[in-house]
């Protein structure tokens, strides 16, 4: 891990282009973090963005190769239909062909929190679904850092309240404030480290205060945790709050708490690290499916019911891939059982989410699509757990080290949650897990977690996936197993569509009635929902009530033994239920006729628990037989007359026309069921249904990301290309250049506007043959040059001339693509008028000093004067005294200098003068003819003394080898260069 350069993940999907060119806008280029930048794009085109964003930053901008190392100040792009991992920070890209990535943010957020810890950071931009949910929950168990776009600034906010609603995000905010935060946020962090409080016991002692503020709070001890787990999450709070040092903190946390702020609620979540996933280890659960469960379940019975315990199940992944698992146990055993699982935990928000069953769609990487079809429903971009898997599943708010356990259990499974107790925190929950399990039970822990010294309560099954056996009871398993007083009842689930007969499993939750009613001594007893089905029967109840013939019913009217008791129940039930009071009957008879007795009927009615609501309970008190009044005495003490005998016939009337009523009542409640049966089966019609329109709509929403992103891209290669065209257009008319463009079929695409002084162009000639257009050009056709260059394609140039004597230079070229494809031809016209002009002046002023030059009554050379300049130089000859000097050096050869001066041209008296017939000859012998050292000497000393002309009299030969007595004149002419003596004049005189 590279502690020195933090690696920060950006998710985005659509209208996330915008906010990540916002974001790099404000972050400063030397910021020593590096950038992942994953976005969902579509597989079918070239992604722009590595372009887009670099237009934004001065950090370089890269589309991820595979095995690239991450660097600092460095942004990396994902390519399209990639998924990408992170390794010993090394990017490493994973081909998925003929696939779309379905969660490419997720799966590269997960592998940065194992590979990058609290080094890592991750963002959640504008986009729709739920991508990177889950890739935030792994960052910040590993206690990175999270932000979050606020949905306000977000074009698309499904993905940012996705990412918000799990409450792991540090920050919310728009996209330029999220720079600041993530610089402060990695710098308290390098200074956290280096201020970490080195005295133990000073740090106990604050760690101390700090729970117990949490204790007092929220009512929940984080005392037996670890003691590292604890201080790194409060570290973590650190960071977000920019608090170097944990003293400060504590007192920050002091001052909160008497103003009510939430900061202690916050701590206390961040402290319970709710991070769980569908079959987390899919190779444990394999095992778990293939081996121990049919070991377990296949010599138990049908209709047996399973009950299992998943204690500290967060949002309810875990519980709910239980579940899973036993349904596809009993579809493959073709056996038949009522499952029970029980999923708790302290966290009462975690809670609630997963009694919701709603989760992002990004699980289905975690589940499969099998499974994602099979169990749940899509709707509105996330997945809902099917009402028959949710109503296996009864969660509960409950503290494990407080709270009374569920007992007579076949598994526990309970993953990653041991690993945070400390040894002796452990060693007193083992003990409560073999209490609540049944013989041969099964233990199913994470795959670091272990029963360490507590092996006498478990044998081990699979050594590697850590699943565990329950040994059977001896003298010394329960002696660590103390409970202490519950604060409150378990808070049940509130459901009210379930229907009663399943809420009766829900009642295994019910132990806390089991236990309330066994310690206040209790009459045998039932308690009845608001249907009069039984949901718990307490003692022997034999003597009152017996499963009625036929179908089974837990009908409590039903079960009544006799008729009179049946009568008795519906009136004392009514009551109660009309008048919401107790009600009490004495002195019903029941029994045979033989031995009929008496007993006291009370119906008492029960304060809510939970989701079962309007519960009554029904004890049943049988009277001492001493006391009993058979009702052959009472016939016996009535007095016999016809108005006795008249009240018992009505009597059997009425008795037989409520019979009657009763049975319409019950047809018509069968004709209800029918017709209920009929709409379920259409409901589930529907219902399949609107799950083929979900599929639809999440391809169609996937395109549409695309298409959103792609277009994104595209509008903003457009205003770059709008501005680039700009660029040109006014670039072409500030050079007055005429130019015209021409396809292959010689036909006009674009022309600038002086290209209108040489043909009469107008905008609707764009499209039109060139040919159909005359030109002010002379002696030349446009369309044969056009021709030639799209035959040879090479350049062509050549200057021309139009009816106003204009001249222009003309160059006509192949147009090429950026693919190399010839598209036509371009040609240009640079007006070249007034270089003509001068070009015939300088010619005519060359003609007329050639003509002074030839014509001059005196010789005049031209001298070339070069080679004795660079000899000068080369010498060192700056000052006349050296010039002398070196000239008298016996080492001087005179015939050295004479081969450095060439003479270039001579006029007419010059070839007199010297008796030459031929002037090309001449200028070969002249050097030798003139060169004294005399005139060599003058002439270094007007080069060395900067003179523009120096005179004096030296003797020259000609070719007749005459000897004349010349006065000879050297002039240099003033032009300001480093070689202005190179070209010298020489005038000779005879004397």
């Amino acid at each position: 891990m590279n502690e020195n350069c933090p690696i920060v993940g950006i998710g985005a999907s659509a209208g996330g282009l915008e906010a990540l060119e916002t974001f790099f806008n404000n972050i400063p280029d030397n910021n020593g973090m590096a950038f992942v930048v994953v976005m969902h794009l579509d597989p079918s085109h070239v992604s722009l963005l590595p372009e887009l964003l670099q237009r934004r930053t001065k950090m370089e901008v890269v589309k991820i190769r595979s095995s690239e190392q991450v660097a600092a100040n460095k942004i990396y792009v994902i390519p399209p239909n990639r998924n990408l991992q992170i390794c010993d920070n090394v990017l490493e890209l994973i081909e998925t062909p003929g696939q779309r990535i379905k969660s490419p943010i997720d799966s590269f957020f997960e592998s940065l929190a194992q590979d990058q810890g609290r080094n890592a950071a991750c963002i959640i931009l504008s986009g729709t679904g739920t991508d990177g949910t889950l890739g935030l929950k792994e960052i910040a168990a590993e206690s990175g850092f999270a932000l979050a776009q606020s949905t306000s600034s977000a074009k698309y906010d499904g993905m940012p309240k996705s990412a918000i609603d799990t409450g792991l995000v540090n920050f919310i905010l728009d996209p330029s404030e999220m720079p600041r935060h993530l610089i402060e946020h990695f710098k308290t962090s390098v200074m956290n480290r280096s201020n970490t409080v080195t005295d133990t016991e000073i740090l106990t002692s604050i760690l101390s205060q700090i729970l117990l503020i949490i204790k007092n709070k929220m009512g929940h001890d984080f005392s037996l945790y670890k003691k590292k787990t604890i201080f790194r999450r409060i570290e973590r709070r650190m960071q977000v709050l920019q608090i170097e040092n944990i003293h400060d903190y504590l007192l920050l946390l002091q001052k909160r708490t008497q103003e009510g702020s939430q900061e202690v609620g916050i701590l206390f979540r961040d402290l319970l690290i709710g991070v769980t996933s569908f079959f987390r280890d899919k190779d444990a659960f394999k095992v778990l499916s293939d081996t121990i469960l049919p070991e377990l379940l296949d010599k138990q019975p049908d209709n047996y019911t399973v009950r299992v315990w998943a204690p500290g199940c967060s949002s309810g992944e875990e519980a709910y891939s239980m579940a899973i698992l036993l349904q596809e146990y009993m579809a493959t055993s073709a056996k038949s059982m009522n499952i029970q699982i029980f999923a708790t935990d302290v966290d009462e928000y975690a809670i609630e989410r997963a009694r919701s069953g709603r989760y992002p769609q990004t699980v289905i990487n975690d589940l499969g699509e099998e499974y994602c079809q099979r169990y749940f429903t899509k709707e509105d971009g996330y997945y809902n757990v099917k009402k028959f898997l949710r109503e296996m599943v009864v969660f509960a708010t409950q503290n494990l080290i407080q709270d009374p356990p569920f007992s007579k259990l076949d598994i526990i499974c309970c993953r990653n949650l041991l690993i945070y107790f400390s040894p002796e925190l452990q060693r007193h929950i083992f003990p409560i897990f073999h209490y609540s399990l049944k013989d041969e039970g099964i233990l199913f822990l994470g795959p670091s977690e272990t029963t360490g010294q507590s092996n006498s309560y478990f044998e081990i099954i699979d050594k590697k996936w850590k699943i565990f056996k329950r040994k059977p009871h001896q003298e010394n398993t329960t002696s660590g197993l103390h409970f202490t007083e519950p604060q409150s009842p378990l808070k049940m689930e509130k459901t009210n569509t379930r229907p009663a007969a399943t809420q009766i499993t829900e009642l295994s939750a019910l132990q806390l009635v089991e236990m309330i009613l066994k310690n206040n001594n209790v009459p045998p007893c039932v308690i009845i929902d608001n249907r009069m089905n039984i949901v718990y029967v307490h003692g022997r109840l034999g003597h009152y009530l017996e499963p009625a013939e036929g179908r089974l019913s837990n009908q409590i009217l039903e079960m009544a033994r006799t008729p009179a008791l049946r009568e008795e129940l519906s009136s004392a039930i009514h009551k109660a239920v009309l008048h919401k009071k107790d009600v009490l009957k004495k002195n019903i008879p029941f029994g045979m006729d033989d031995s009929k007795l008496f007993l006291d009927l009370s119906v008492k009615v029960l304060q809510e628990i939970g989701s079962l609501k309007d519960l009554l309970m029904i004890t049943f008190t049988e009277k001492p037989h001493a006391k009993a009044t058979t009702a052959t005495d009472i016939n016996k003490q009535l007095p016999a007359n016809n108005d006795a005998s008249i009240l018992q016939k009505e009597l059997d009337n009425i008795r037989d026309d409520l019979q009657t009523t009763i049975e319409e009542l019950e047809t018509s409640n069968e004709e209800l069921k029918s017709a209920n049966e009929e709409l379920q089966s259409t409901n589930e019609e529907l219902q399949s249904t609107n799950e083929e329109l979900e599929t639809s709509k999440e391809e169609l929403q996937s395109l549409n990301e695309e298409s959103v992103t792609v277009n994104a891209e595209l509008q903003a290669h457009i205003d770059e290309l709008s501005m680039a065209n700009d660029d040109i257009r006014n670039l072409l008319n500030s050079t007055q250049v005429a130019t015209l463009f021409l396809d292959t079929e010689l036909k006009i695409r674009r022309f600038t506007p002086k290209m209108q002084d040489i043909i009469n162009l107008l905008p609707t000639d764009i499209h039109r043959p060139i040919a159909h257009l005359s030109s002010s050009l002379q002696n030349i056709k446009l369309t044969d040059v056009a021709n030639h260059v799209l035959k040879t394609l090479e350049k062509h140039e050549i200057e021309v001339y139009d009816v106003k004597d204009k001249y222009y230079k003309m160059r006509a070229l192949p147009y090429r693509t950026s693919n190399n494809v010839i598209a036509g031809v371009v040609i240009s016209f640079e007006d070249i008028t007034s270089i003509k002009e001068i070009e015939k002046t300088l010619i005519d002023s060359e003609q007329r000093y050639k003509s002074l030059f030839d014509n001059s009554p005196f010789t005049v050379l031209e001298v070339d004067a070069s080679g004795l300049v660079k000899y000068i130089d080369t010498h060192h000859l700056t000052t006349l005294e050296k010039l002398e000097s070196h000239l008298k050096n016996k080492n001087f050869k005179s015939e050295e200098l004479t081969n450095l001066i060439q003479i270039l041209n001579i006029n007419d008296s010059g070839v007199s003068l010297f008796d030459g017939s031929d002037k090309a000859s001449l200028l070969k012998s002249i050097p030798k003819l003139i060169l004294t050292t005399a005139f060599l000497s003058k002439h270094m000393q007007a080069i060395v003394e900067h003179k523009s002309n120096i005179i004096f009299t030296s003797k020259i030969h000609t070719i007749s080898q005459k000897n004349l007595e010349c006065k000879i004149t050297i002039t240099i002419p003033k032009i300001k260069k480093p070689d202005h003596a190179a070209n010298t004049i020489l005038v000779l005189v005879p004397v």
